[in-house]
């Protein structure tokens, strides 16, 4: 009985039940679209346009405009940029992610500095303030994740046939050009609401490690599509809850815990696949 009611301890405070709701959420937002992130070697891609929505969330501050608003249009405005100048093939992706993104990064640094009074709002979005969030934050969060769900459903063959075969799809008359666009959008909105909960320098670890952990237990895209979200949703429950009774930071934690479940589902993928090979070796 103790013990039960130490593990329930933190869920009689509103702001613990609010940041858990919420991460757990985004946990399962980042996920699914993360999917797509390591299919199309686009992890870099994530960790770039986190940097990029920075400089509209500083400006948003400094400006005193909606958050969302500001940060919103030039988190799209950015990821749209990345995809036109990729697409000229005079530069690759990764060239224009860097340009694109340190620039906002940097202007984002400059007017923290120049504006004091956006410290705090600046430190949180970095850093993440998942305690810290509001029913605002909840609707935005779920509202994406929905529209993040309907996309894929409704988009399933065209993102499928784009992701694994980009020329194969352009003949079978898919507009890739326009899917990767949309997915750059809705990967700069996903950024752009799940800020606050773990912070521009750990998110993209968030859109990368549930995917990668996925695509390891398994080669069917449409199982990634369930395990990988699972795998997200999952450790930000858990790290939320370890977070209160270690004293850690939540976001931190929850990264931590993701790399665990990493390195074990590793592990257990490379002693089945010696298994395989020492059982192949005797027949």
């Amino acid at each position: 009985m103790i013990l039960a009611f130490n593990l329930m301890e933190p869920y009689g405070f509103q702001f613990f039940r609010h940041g858990l709701v919420v991460a757990t959420i985004a946990g399962a937002l980042c996920g699914l679209l993360g999917v797509f992130v390591v299919l199309r070697g686009m992890s870099y891609i994530g960790h770039g346009l986190s940097h990029a929505v920075f400089g509209g969330a500083a400006a948003s501050a400094v400006l005193r405009i909606n958050y969302f608003l500001g940060a919103g249009v030039w988190g799209i405005i950015s990821g749209l940029l990345i995809a036109r100048v990729a697409r000229r093939r005079v530069l690759g992706a990764d060239a224009a992610i860097g340009v694109v993104t340190t620039a906002s990064f940097a202007l984002g640094l400059a007017l923290m500095n120049r504006y004091g009074q956006a410290g705090k709002s600046i430190e949180a979005v970095l850093f993440g303030s998942v305690l810290g969030v509001q029913m605002v934050d909840i609707y935005a969060v779920s509202g994406v994740a929905l529209l993040g769900l309907v996309v894929v459903v409704l988009g399933y063959r065209r993102l499928l046939f784009s992701t694994f075969d980009r020329d194969v799809a352009q003949v079978s008359g898919v507009n890739v050009s326009a899917v990767e666009a949309g997915l750059l959008a809705m990967l700069s909105i996903t950024i752009l609401v799940t800020m606050r909960v773990i912070g521009t320098l750990l998110i993209s670890a968030l859109l990368v490690i549930p995917a990668a952990s996925a695509r390891m237990t398994t080669n069917s895209f449409a199982r990634m599509l369930w395990i990988s979200p699972i795998i997200g949703a999952s450790t930000c429950f858990v790290g939320m809850n370890l977070s209160y009774f270690l004293n850690t930071s939540a976001s931190a934690t929850i990264i931590l815990l993701d790399a665990l479940v990493f390195v074990v589902v590793y592990a257990i993928a490379g002693t089945r696949n010696r298994m395989k090979m020492a059982s192949l070796g005797h027949i």
